[in-house]
Order: C-alpha cells, then sequence, then structure tokens
C-alpha cells in the first residue's frame, strides 16, 4: 500500500505559499524533464494571476521516493478564511509559513489558531531569508510566542523549523547550512507529518472540502477518505448535512498528480480524490458505506461579518452594455456562488435585489468581478456590516489591524483611524525604520479607510487585518467627508464643460462618456452634494474674439476600480456594474426626491 502525508500550505498573503508549491513540484521529480511549468501553477485563475493572491484552495500531489505528499495551496486574505478552515480538515499537519521580514501578520494568527484547534503539529518554514533586512531569529520567537499565545500542547510547541528562499529552490535546517535544495523540507514532511489515521479494512467514510464541475461528468467533489476503500462503479450513500440520504454509483474517480488528473480505479483510506457520479454533491457532504451509512461531523465555518445588497440595474443605460441583466440570471449565479462558496450567504429580498454577506469587501469584490467577466450587469450598494442582537445588547464584529508605516506617517494614521473607533494595543518600531501599529477596531471604521490609508501614507503604508470577534455596538462611526459632483443631464459628456468643473473637486469621467441625470460624474472638493452640468458646450457667436481661444488643459479623471468604488459610496449612492464600466450613481436619480430625503435627514438631526 501506498504511504500518504497529507499537507496544507497556510500563511499571511505574500509570504510565499504558492511558490513554494512551485518549487516542491519541480524537484520533486512529478514532472518529466521535457515539462515545463509556468510561475505560480497553482493560481489558475485569471484575476488571480492578474492579482498575485491565491483566492481558492487548489490541490496537488507529488511523489518522493515511496511516498505520496497530497499539498493544499491555500489562500492568505482574511476574506478567504473560509477555504482555509475547510481545507484544515483534511490533512495531518501544516506548513506554516512566515516571511523573515514581516514576521507573524493577522492572517498567520487566524489560520494558525485553527490549525491548532485541530491538533495539527506545524512545520515552520521561515521563507525570504535572502531578503534585505531579514531576522529569521526574531520571527522564531514570535511564532513560539504566538504559538503559546493560542494554548498550543507540549507536542505542539515542540515544532520542527526550516529556513528557506522558496523563489531562489533551497531549504535548509540551520542558518549557517549550505544553500542546496529543498531536500530538507521533503524530510521535514517525511519525518514530521502524521501519517492519516483510518484503515482501508473499516466501513467507507469520505468527505467532500472542495467542488468542480465538469461538462461531461456533472459536478465533481473533491474529498478525502477517512475510512475504507472508493472504487469506480460501486454505490454509495451521499449523506448531506441537513440529514438527507441517497444512493448513487461511482461515475467516475480521479486522482492527482502534479498539475494532471488521472482516472483510477481504487482509491483507500487516507488518500484525496475526485468523485463524480453524485448529481447533488455539496461541501461538508459524506460518502460512506451502502451498508453502514456513517457520516461524518459537517463542517463549521464562521459566520460572515459584511453584507452587500446586488440588484438589478434600473438605471437609463440598463441592458446597453451587459448579457445578463435580469432577476433571475442573478440569482441563478448567485445560487452557483453559494453551493461552493461555503463562508457567503444570500437570501433574495423581494423587489430584484439579494443580500449577499461575505468576510470583507475583497471577497464580495472577487465575486462582483467574476460575474461582471461573464457579461452579468447589476447594482451594488454600500457595504454593511453585519449586525447581532445578544440578551438585548447589540453586538458588531471587531478587525484585529495591523499597519506598517514609516515613522513620519504615524501620527496622522494613530488620528484618522482614532475617529474610527479604533483602540491601539501595540506600537513596535520595525529594523527598516517603519513602525507597526496594531489597532482593535470595528469592521465598520476600516469601509472606505484603504484608500485615505494610501494617500496619507505616500503609498508607503502596508495595511492588514483579520476577524476578531463580535463586540457590543461603538456607535457612530466617521465616513466621507467629500460630497459627490451630480449631474442634471443626460447625454455624452463635453471636454469645455469639464474642464470648467475641474475646481469644484475630482473628475470620474473624460469627454464623449455616456452620462445621466442622477449619475455620479466626479468628487467634490467640499462637503455636501453639488449638482452640475457636464454637457456644457461653448456658446459660439459670430463675434471675433481679440485673444485666441483658451486651450483646454484637462486633469486625467480618477480611475474607478470596483473595490475603490465600494469603499468610497455612501447609504445614499450605487455602483452600477456592467462588463464595459463601472459608474456611480445616487439611489434616486430625482433631483427633487433627494433634495427632499438631504432636508428631513438634516430636519430628523
Amino acid at each position: 500500500m501506498q504511504k500518504i502525508k497529507n499537507i496544507a500550505v497556510i500563511a499571511h498573503v505574500d509570504h510565499g505559499k504558492t511558490t513554494l508549491v512551485d518549487e516542491l513540484l519541480q524537484q520533486s521529480g512529478t514532472f518529466a524533464e521535457h515539462q515545463q511549468i509556468e510561475e505560480r501553477a497553482m493560481d489558475t485563475n485569471a484575476i488571480e494571476r492578474e492579482r498575485g493572491i491565491t483566492i481558492l484552495s487548489k490541490n496537488t500531489a507529488i511523489v518522493y521516493g515511496d511516498h505520496k505528499i497530497n499539498i493544499i495551496d491555500t489562500p492568505g486574505h482574511a476574506d478567504f478564511g473560509g477555504e482555509v478552515e475547510r481545507v484544515l480538515k483534511m490533512v495531518d499537519g501544516v506548513l506554516l509559513l512566515v516571511d523573515a521580514q514581516e514576521g507573524v501578520m493577522p492572517q498567520t494568527k487566524f489560520v494558525l489558531k485553527k490549525a491548532i484547534e485541530l491538533n495539527l503539529i506545524p512545520v515552520v518554514v521561515i521563507n525570504k531569508i535572502d531578503k534585505d533586512g531579514s531576522e529569521p531569529d526574531r520571527v522564531l520567537d514570535e511564532v513560539f510566542d504566538l504559538l503559546v499565545a493560542l494554548d498550543a500542547n507540549e507536542e505542539q510547541l515542540e515544532f520542527p523549523v526550516l529556513y528557506a528562499a522558496a523563489r531562489d529552490g533551497y531549504a535548509k535546517w540551520e542558518l549557517e547550512d549550505e544553500n542546496v535544495d529543498m531536500t530538507p523540507l521533503f524530510e521535514a514532511i517525511i519525518d514530521k507529518v502524521p501519517y492519516p489515521k483510518g484503515s482501508p479494512d473499516n466501513d467507507t467514510q469520505a468527505q467532500v472540502f472542495t467542488l468542480d464541475s465538469d461538462n461531461f461528468v456533472g459536478r465533481i467533489g473533491i474529498a478525502r477518505i477517512f475510512n475504507g476503500k472508493i472504487k469506480k462503479g460501486d454505490e454509495y450513500i451521499l449523506a448531506k448535512s441537513s440529514g438527507e440520504k441517497s444512493k448513487s454509483r461511482v461515475s467516475k474517480l480521479i486522482g492527482f498528480k502534479g498539475l494532471d488528473r488521472i482516472d483510477i480505479d481504487e482509491a483507500v483510506a487516507g488518500d484525496i480524490v475526485a468523485i463524480a457520479g453524485f448529481n447533488d454533491i455539496d461541501v461538508g457532504d459524506s460518502v460512506c458505506d451502502i451498508n453502514n451509512p456513517v457520516p461524518l461531523d459537517p463542517m463549521h465555518v464562521e459566520e460572515p461579518t459584511l453584507s452587500v445588497i446586488i440588484s438589478v440595474n434600473d438605471g437609463p443605460l440598463a441592458g446597453t452594455e451587459g448579457k445578463h441583466v435580469t432577476s433571475n440570471k442573478i440569482r441563478e449565479r448567485l445560487e452557483k456562488e453559494m453551493e461552493t462558496n461555503i463562508a457567503m450567504r444570500m437570501e433574495p429580498l423581494g423587489d430584484a435585489s439579494f443580500k449577499v454577506s461575505g468576510r470583507g469587501e475583497l471577497q464580495i469584490g472577487i465575486l462582483a468581478e467574476n460575474m461582471r467577466r461573464e457579461g452579468f450587469e447589476f447594482l451594488l450598494a454600500r457595504p454593511e456590516v453585519v449586525v447581532k442582537e445578544e440578551n438585548g445588547v447589540k453586538l458588531e464584529p471587531f478587525e484585529h489591524l495591523v499597519v506598517d508605516v514609516p515613522e513620519e506617517f504615524q501620527g496622522i494614521v494613530i488620528e484618522k483611524l482614532g475617529k474610527r473607533k479604533a483602540e491601539m494595543t501595540s506600537l513596535t518600531p520595525m529594523p527598516d525604520g517603519t513602525v507597526r501599529l496594531e489597532f482593535e477596531i470595528p469592521a465598520r471604521g476600516l469601509i472606505g479607510f484603504r484608500s485615505e490609508f494610501l494617500t496619507d501614507t505616500k503609498g508607503e503604508g502596508i495595511m492588514n487585518h483579520s476577524y476578531l470577534e463580535y463586540r457590543p455596538y461603538s456607535g457612530e462611526v466617521k465616513s466621507r467627508t467629500q460630497g459627490a459632483l451630480v449631474s442634471t443631464e443626460s447625454g455624452e459628456a463635453v471636454a469645455f464643460s469639464i474642464f470648467n468643473l475641474q475646481a469644484r473637486g475630482v473628475m470620474f469621467i473624460k469627454p464623449q462618456d455616456k452620462v445621466y441625470s442622477g449619475m455620479v460624474i466626479g468628487e467634490s472638493s467640499r462637503p455636501g452634494d453639488l449638482d452640475v452640468n457636464p454637457l456644457k458646450g461653448k456658446q459660439l457667436t459670430n463675434m471675433r474674439t481679440s485673444g485666441a481661444d483658451d486651450a483646454i488643459k484637462l486633469v486625467t479623471p480618477r480611475a474607478i476600480t470596483l473595490e475603490g468604488a465600494m469603499e468610497w459610496i455612501e447609504d445614499d449612492e450605487l455602483i452600477e456594474v456592467t462588463p464595459k464600466s463601472i459608474r456611480i450613481r445616487k439611489k434616486s436619480l430625482d433631483p427633487i426626491v433627494r433634495r427632499r430625503a438631504a432636508r428631513d435627514k438634516k430636519n430628523s438631526k
């Protein structure tokens, strides 16, 4: 029987997980000599490649000596924590990567906490030791302190440590050792990660942790076999988390090797395989023995903390750029997303709108970006935090925020965060001349903060945050101070008019862009909204002017990105998302209704 090891690679964003997996694939001899693999081979999604981040957890398998090592590459962003949580149940050990300069970050704490709760032993890899300013000894102390703070047991505190530079393809046990290859890491996985528990002779038990689909065989569940065997062509019971059970036959059994998927006839306890033949297979479902079905515990994933309302586009330009514009199409697409993404929730609200809840702006932004690329057109409202009520007390989610800024900017960052109800917990000078500030802040306080933060720190600041817990509601949080420039006319914008409006604020549009009444075309330099006319052309007469016409010099408009717009908008505004453009508009396009609402709001104060 083949010897199997199952590991997950976990770390904070940008600490080198996918690059490390590349090297393990390359140096294990899994690929033939002539086979070329591209950089970050596990990031197959278009958005993952563009942004250089991992969004979906993916698995691969390598053969090293007489061992088969199943490796799962996980995302590092806090917004995709649900992907990490479900994967950790499927493995017997974790490779915890920590950047030798940045050290322990919020997501390192989140993923390590989950691993410790599941009694997994971490193999700590201090990566990027070739970086200027790297301090492996300090980082090792930070990891140890974190494990103590997370109540790790004696065995977990005896974790093995390796030093690596994944990009250059080497790992070593001691800093003084020679830089050769990844052999020490392979040895650590084989020696330190326990073999899977469970026996091929027991009744079959497997659990699905991610889904895939194929045009020929339909839905595919990628599952870990905890007990027994799964054979192609045999019948099994599918036990759903709701308690429902159904019988079906395995039509296709797929194994993993490198980046390839291979058809196999049988798999045994401990292995990770893809199973086809169950039409309604879902994440968390168990595949059990037909005579003695004993389902495994359903998966628990932490609740979403942020929600946004997605609705049908009802603006004047609706349907001119998108292919899928009806509420039925949007609903189908959202339901499909909820099947595979267990960290998100969706509820229809009637009036052709849907409330989608997730872990953060990035997660919701990625869903919206995927939808617009598929030809959908819809409206997005301002994200709101999910507020709970327990024993009559209103609770809201808090985040742990870590900010690295150059020393001269720490004052303004502390001041701005103070206005957003943040509480500073630590201030640490870093070896590279920056300061690391740690805060506990209501999740509401972070909405719209990133762009302001980048401006204040002249693009040099780095901020990371992860979910902490629910705490009592902390009152009103300061939001955007500048008003919006709102168009009063519909048509195509004119250069002459934009030139004259530039003095009033920052423009979002350029000449010949389509605009309509109620659309936001710029950010005012003062508080309060301003109604403007971007279609007004120059008055032409047959009188000659004494001087030549002034040359019109237009400032480059501010590009609107999806995440940028989600942070910028206020409660009375919406984002119009189409495959070709992202526009911001007022909820009510009628200026009289808007003025009345503003007056009522003022009077209520």
